[in-house]
């Protein structure tokens, strides 16, 4: 059946139009049917089929149109690439025969497969690497394919091998694009959790962020965080969050090695069980009866030494991949790491504490018991004194009484010194007012307060504030502990940026270098609050000249 030449130039014109939204598809396994029906339709084949290679040159893909999906039931396996197929995928040219069962070359079909006689085999190629096979079969009310349908098709796979290698490229982009949103999901993870390690210092509320914001990203029912004792063979369970607490909670403690817990602990690497029902490591019958499928274990670690394990565990499957598990192993050394930074914190704060404690102790033997054990051995000469010369026993009771009012308010001093205070939901101005009103109260020297309008300070945070309202205190139970000033004065100011507070003494003074910043409260803590809110604070004294500081904070 031999075409007209109108008759070719209509088909390929159709051809060219119909390959044009072919290069639109970016879908490979639409794309290959779409090609295998056109080539159908422009060879007037009754079945056709889209042989697609991989990268070593096998086929990885094999799509079929013509038949039901109850004749390719039947046939045994897909194409393997031998006979015809194999010839034309080891690089052999177009293929056109009246008969593929005379052909040498054919192997034959395998049982269940239709019988089919004419056959039209063409590569489809990109330059050249060979990326598939068009195979036609039973040319329609003709014998065999003809030259025009062997040319049609030929310019067919020009046409496919550019909508295919278009498929390929977009496929290997989404693919790329999916790996960097999940890099990216993986990295604001990471950060947060960073970010929520590094802004607090408090084991609790370490350990709570860290499991909340991993069980939201990989949306999981229930999560556990279990911290090594310090028997250093004890994982003791700290914290669950989820569902079916009770469940987790029938089990709260494992030693290293035992159970998936213990596992995690002993071998130092992430653990993931699929089916928690058939993993012999997992000791807690009441998580399976609770509807629990799956678990990830991972090491919590610091300095390469074991801190403890975090758990996640789902109700349904879901796989981890690589990167994942990497991205889990980084979070577990961070949570470590803030963890141990939070128990140090906490023993040095106990032993802050039992510092400040010995300190204040020796203070009150060294001074103020020291100043009533003088009191009472002076009235007990003045009792001595009562039958021989009565004045001179007045003298030495009234200066007992004198050194009792004294002895008084240093005891006051130092209940100023340790009281808690805030701000009492008042202004920075008003604050200061009561610390002075009371240091009049309970020393003897003057005090002259002066500072700006409370609308001056309206933008002043409260973080800013409660600092310099805190330092004021301080220094004032400096000045009345050690300073024997006789006035004092407390001046705030205001800039553009910041403002600042200056305290001056008219006392004994000190030298500034041989004090030790870092002892007991006094500069060690005016320093720290200061610093904490990105201030500064400036310390100078001359011995019998008085003291002056300056400590300033940021307005915003």
């Amino acid at each position: 059946m031999l075409l007209t030449r109108e008759q070719l130039q209509e088909r390929l014109v159709a051809l060219h139009l119909a390959s044009l939204e072919l290069v639109k598809d970016v879908s490979l396994e639409t794309l290959l049917e779409r090609i295998a029906s056109l080539a159908c339709d422009q060879a007037g084949a009754r079945y056709a089929a889209m042989g697609v290679l991989d990268e070593q040159g096998n086929l990885k893909q094999f799509i079929t149109v013509g038949m039901t999906a109850e004749e390719i039931k039947r046939i045994p396996h897909p194409p393997r690439g031998r006979g015809l197929i194999g010839a034309l995928m080891k690089g052999g040219g177009t293929i056109r025969i009246p008969d593929i069962a005379a052909d040498p070359r054919s192997v034959g079909f395998p049982a269940g497969h239709k019988s089919m006689n004419s056959f039209l085999g063409v590569p489809i190629r990109m330059g050249d690497r060979q990326l598939g096979q068009i195979y036609l079969t039973d040319k329609i009310d003709f014998p065999e394919f003809t030259q025009d349908d062997e040319k049609v098709i030929e310019m067919l796979a020009a046409y496919a091998g550019v909508a295919i290698q278009n498929a390929h490229l977009y496929e290997s982009l989404r693919k790329h694009d999916q790996t960097l949103a999940h890099r990216n999901e993986d990295l604001a993870l990471l950060n947060h959790i960073g970010s929520a390690l590094a802004s607090s210092l408090e084991m609790e509320e370490i350990l709570n962020k860290t499991l909340a914001q991993l069980m939201a990203h990989f949306k999981v029912e229930a999560g556990e965080i279990f911290l090594r004792e310090d028997d250093g063979q004890t994982l003791r369970l700290v914290l669950h969050r989820g569902e079916a607490a009770e469940a987790f909670w029938t089990r709260n403690r494992f030693k290293i090695g035992e159970g998936s817990i213990g596992l995690v602990a002993e071998i130092m690497q992430p653990v993931i069980s699929h089916d928690l029902r058939k993993d012999k490591h997992f000791l807690r019958e009441a998580v399976v009866q609770a509807g629990f499928n799956q678990m990830i274990c991972i090491p919590l670690t610091a300095h390469g030494e074991l801190i403890g394990v975090l758990s996640l565990a789902a109700r349904s499957q879901r796989s981890f991949d690589e990167n994942e598990i990497q991205m889990l192993t980084s979070v577990g050394a961070a949570a470590g790491t803030a963890i141990e930074n939070a128990r140090l914190h906490f023993n040095a704060r106990r032993v802050a504490v039992l510092e400040e404690r010995e300190r204040i102790g020796m203070d009150l033997h060294d001074g103020i018991i020291q100043s009533i054990y003088g009191v009472g051995m002076a009235l007990e000469n003045a009792r001595l004194l009562m039958r021989e010369d009565i004045q001179q026993a007045d003298n030495r009771i009234q200066k007992a009484m004198d050194d009792l009012n004294r002895t008084i308010r240093d005891i006051r001093t130092y209940i100023l010194d340790l009281r808690p205070r805030d701000l009492r939901d008042g202004s920075l101005m008003e604050g200061l007012q009561r610390l002075t009103t009371e240091f009049q109260q309970n020393a003897k020297a003057e005090i002259i307060l002066t500072g700006p309008k409370n609308d001056q300070l309206g933008d002043l945070p409260q973080l800013h504030a409660m600092a310099l309202f805190h330092i004021c205190q301080e220094a004032l139970a400096n000045v009345a502990k050690h300073a024997h000033a006789t006035k004092v004065t407390v001046d705030l100011w205001v800039s553009s940026d910041r403002v600042l507070l200056e305290l001056h003494d008219n006392g004994n003074g000190f030298i500034v270098a041989e004090t030790n910043k870092m002892v007991g409260h006094g500069l060690a803590n005016m320093l720290t609050r200061v610093h904490n809110v990105r201030g500064d604070l400036d310390v100078s004294s001359t011995p019998g000249e008085g003291t002056t500081i300056i400590a300033w904070v940021p307005r915003s």
